[in-house]
């Protein structure tokens, strides 16, 4: 009796495998933290601001091959593992966000893969970081020589749009208004520093003065409804007499 319940539990445990709507068999699902696919974690963490391919979209283009060729692989490291300015969030995990070192580590290979197989750099090309500051006075006249023609004579916009918002500049670092000004953004006709003036590429303390051009036309207090002097200390609003 006791063999034949036994062979009955055992028929009904394996009709049970069989029963409708119950998966069958296939790999495991990986945990998110386990995944190692530079394809599958690029969609997921990066196309949606940097398109597909990297071809860019509401950020810069990674695939831009200026930006790789200054932009080396600790650089591209830290921006996705500590995030920036311009909206760009932290990624690693010990940064608050999701991935591991050795994800970061594949989307930063990935990248890199997308650099030219015979990409040589170009020794004119401006360094990522500047060595020097720049001087804004002389930005000014690099603006009106290399900029003006597209983004306007005081920098509002033109054919192009403004450059001196007092949002934008608060949320583009000096470091993220640099790479834009090297590298450019050729997907929505943005040239690279050697593009701006035919024949005539920017020098790297152009590109440094330019940026602190820029830079000083950031609103000290970013975000602030109206200006110091409409304010007490307090920061409450002062009540003019109707004139």
């Amino acid at each position: 009796m006791r063999f034949v319940f036994l062979l009955g539990g055992i028929l009904i445990l394996t009709a049970c495998n069989n029963l409708p709507g119950r998966p069958g068999p296939g790999p495991e699902v990986a945990r998110p933290d386990e995944v190692l696919d530079f394809k599958v974690l690029y969609k997921e963490n990066c196309s949606g601001c940097h398109g597909a391919d990297g071809k860019g979209n509401a950020a810069i283009a990674l695939s831009n091959p200026v930006y790789l060729a200054i932009a080396d692989d600790s650089v591209i490291r830290s921006i996705t593992a500590s995030g920036r300015g311009a909206g760009m969030p932290a990624f690693a995990q010990s940064k608050g966000g999701s991935l591991t070192d050795k994800q970061i580590d594949v989307i930063v290979g990935g990248i890199r893969a997308w650099a030219p197989p015979d990409a040589q750099r170009d020794a004119s090309i401006p360094p990522y970081s500047s060595s020097a500051p720049g001087d804004p006075k002389r930005g000014g006249d690099v603006y009106t020589t290399f900029c003006s023609s597209c983004h306007g004579a005081d920098g509002r916009g033109a054919k192009s749009s403004s450059i001196v918002d007092g949002s934008y500049l608060a949320l583009a670092s000096d470091q993220y208004l640099r790479t834009i000004v090297i590298a450019g953004r050729p997907e929505i006709g943005a040239p690279d520093w050697r593009s701006d003036v035919s024949g005539r590429p920017m020098q790297a303390q152009d590109v440094a003065d330019v940026v602190a051009w820029m830079a000083a036309q950031r609103p000290q207090y970013p975000g602030q409804p109206y200006t110091t002097s409409s304010h007490t200390t307090s920061g409450e609003r002062k009540h003019e007499e109707p004139k």
